[in-house]
Order: C-alpha cells, then sequence, then structure tokens
C-alpha cells in the first residue's frame, strides 16, 4: 500500500521541516497564521491558475490543516505579468485589502526563455513585488510546469528541459528579490520520474488535470505556511492513497527548496 510505503518518509520530512523552521525561527510566526481569525491569500495569473479551482483547492487545504484563509483570484486566460501590471483590476486587487500573500504565477512559455523573460517577465515581477511590499505582504512565486512534449521550436526537446529553463528563469528573479518560490514544476518532475504511468496534463499537453492542480495546491500549502502538507485530510477527491503520495512528493520537493523559501 502506498500508505504503508510512505508512512517512515512522512516522519523524515516533518522532521526535516521542524528542524529548517527551528532555524529560521519561522515556527513562532506560524503559531501566528493559526491564531489570525483570517489569512488572505491573492492569487494572480492566467488559466493555469484558475484551472480546476486551484485557489479554492488551497483554501480547502488550508482550512483542513487549521488554517482560517479567503482567497481572490485575478486570473485571465492567456494573460502576463506585463498584462497584470497593466490591468487596472490587478493593481486595485493588490493596493485593496490587507493580504498576508500575493502569488505571482507568469504565462507558461515565458520563463523558459532567455531574453523574453529579461525583456517581460522580470520588470512585471519587479513592479508588482513592489506593489505588494507596499501593502505589507509576501510575494510567493508560483514556478510552473513544462508542456508534455517541452517546446521543440525553443529548444526544449522535452519536459524535462523546459523544466530545467524554467526553474533556471524562476531562480534568477526570486534571488534577485529574495522572493519566495513555490517549486510546484519541480515537484511535477519529481512525480513523473517517482511513477512513470503518472499523467498530469490534460489533453493539451499544457494545461493541468485535477491531479496536477492538486500538486500545485500541496506545494503552494508548503511554501507559504512552511509546514509539510503531509497528512493534510483534504484529497480533493483523489483517493487518499494517492492524496499521501502527491502530498509526500510536494514535501520533498519542498524540502529541497527551502534555501528558495524567504519566508518571515
Amino acid at each position: 500500500m502506498i500508505r504503508k510505503r510512505y508512512i517512515f518518509r512522512q516522519f523524515l520530512f516533518q522532521l526535516v521541516f521542524v528542524l529548517f523552521l527551528t532555524g529560521c525561527g519561522i515556527l513562532e510566526g506560524l503559531q501566528d497564521f493559526r491564531s489570525q481569525e483570517r489569512i488572505d491569500v491573492l492569487f494572480i495569473g492566467n488559466s493555469y491558475t484558475s484551472s480546476n479551482g486551484l485557489p479554492d483547492m488551497f483554501e480547502r487545504m488550508a482550512q483542513s490543516g487549521g488554517y482560517q484563509v479567503q482567497v481572490v483570484m485575478v486570473a485571465p486566460g492567456g494573460w502576463t505579468l506585463t498584462d497584470h501590471l497593466s490591468s487596472e483590476e490587478t493593481l486595485e486587487k493588490i493596493r485593496g485589502n490587507e493580504w498576508e500573500f500575493v502569488v505571482l504565477q507568469e504565462q507558461s512559455v515565458i520563463p523558459s526563455l532567455t531574453d523574453t523573460r529579461e525583456r517581460l517577465m522580470y520588470p512585471a515581477v519587479r513592479f508588482l513585488h513592489d506593489e505588494i511590499k507596499a501593502v505589507g505582504a509576501d510575494t510567493i512565486l508560483f514556478m510552473t510546469w513544462g508542456r508534455r512534449n517541452g517546446l521543440p521550436s525553443e529548444g526544449h526537446q522535452d519536459f524535462a528541459s523546459m523544466q530545467a529553463e524554467l526553474e533556471v528563469g524562476f531562480l534568477k528573479i526570486g534571488n534577485e528579490l529574495n522572493i519566495a518560490i513555490a517549486p510546484v514544476g519541480l515537484a511535477w518532475l519529481n512525480g513523473l520520474q517517482s511513477a512513470s504511468q503518472l499523467d498530469l496534463w490534460v489533453e493539451d499537453g499544457s494545461h493541468p488535470n485535477r491531479e496536477g492542480t492538486y500538486l500545485a495546491a500541496c506545494v503552494l500549502y508548503g511554501a507559504i505556511f512552511g509546514q509539510s502538507p503531509e497528512g493534510i485530510g483534504y484529497t480533493a477527491g483523489i483517493d487518499d492513497d494517492w492524496g499521501l503520495w502527491f502530498q509526500t512528493i510536494a514535501a520533498e520537493s519542498i524540502a529541497d527548496y527551502s534555501e528558495h523559501l524567504y519566508l518571515p
């Protein structure tokens, strides 16, 4: 059984999280989050964020973990972060509430293209990050996943090669601004390498199916709250054993990325 197979790994990852949080002084902050009446999280992105109701899935997972969370989403299909910085609706959403976290999801291809991310993504992230800081919130960069068959027209011959370049793109701006990175794409890579039969995309080979979105929600939970998602009761209708498997893959990926979680 999957649950038996991962029970010991669950203990190890929980221990890693406790040690990491203690060393960074985050445990006290987590207690504060749990005691808050409500944690407001704004999601800014496009159809990768809106597919399968990712923000709502994250909210239900957070509530299952003991957090009172309210989410708001601004995610028109196909939008880039450049579109968002030019949008009064997006800027009004950022400025109109005392958010705890704002999640930024760039268009799926831009972060994998060196010249395009330098020209479009990075200026947009810098601008939006300044807006987010002005309202006292923390920025979370949503590292997206590569396409099932890569992007051969741009030299990314398969998913893994596209994912590697996406990671480079997110790391550069994340390190520049000390922004936390939710390594969703890395979790997809780890999951697909661990279970070759797994498919996280819908037919277009780009957008996520329910399992792909659930894995993204697990990663966002861990990245935002600094806590392993393992053991969360909410599995979005996915079989409990597979739900735990996704939670464990997310925990492993977050632990590997702990140095890029610049949370207070």
